[in-house]
């Protein structure tokens, strides 16, 4: 069974709806509901996201709406398997620094983790991951 994880940016075209990618999650989903996965980074992400929409929030409906973003964002990490930072993970993204794959901390991290579980990562920022040796990437947002 194949393991994909969402990188950052198909999580939040999963959470806007997003045709594409929603009909491929629903099919994975249904099929092997435990072989589609995000990592605790993402959370980190997401949430940082939805804190600053909260703090930037100047008016009742703005801030209103950020809350029950965070909400749906909480509710949504509840349902879906998250892939932990480990040891295993933190000792690989340390050999790809040390080795000099430069691409962003939290993407590295993220290549880490999916290296870990042999997952393939569901991205549109390939012209970062392609730079991880070994990764396996696929972009779902294009037909």
């Amino acid at each position: 069974m194949m393991l994909y994880v969402m990188d950052t940016d198909h999580l939040s075209l999963y959470e806007r709806g997003d045709p594409i990618i929603r009909d491929r999650v629903l099919i994975i989903r249904q099929t092997a509901s435990d072989s589609l996965a995000i990592t605790v980074i993402n959370v980190e992400e997401q949430c940082a996201g939805r804190l600053a929409q909260i703090r930037k929030a100047t008016t009742t409906r703005t801030l209103v709406s950020a809350y029950e973003k965070l909400k749906a964002t909480l509710v949504l990490f509840s349902d879906i398997q998250v892939l932990d930072y480990d040891v295993k993970a933190n000792d690989r993204f340390q050999e790809f620094r040390e080795a000099g794959v430069r691409i962003g901390t939290q993407d590295l991290r993220i290549a880490a983790i999916a290296l870990t579980h042999n997952a393939t990562l569901l991205t549109r920022n390939l012209r970062d991951f392609e730079r991880v040796p070994g990764l396996a990437i696929q972009d779902w947002s294009v037909l």
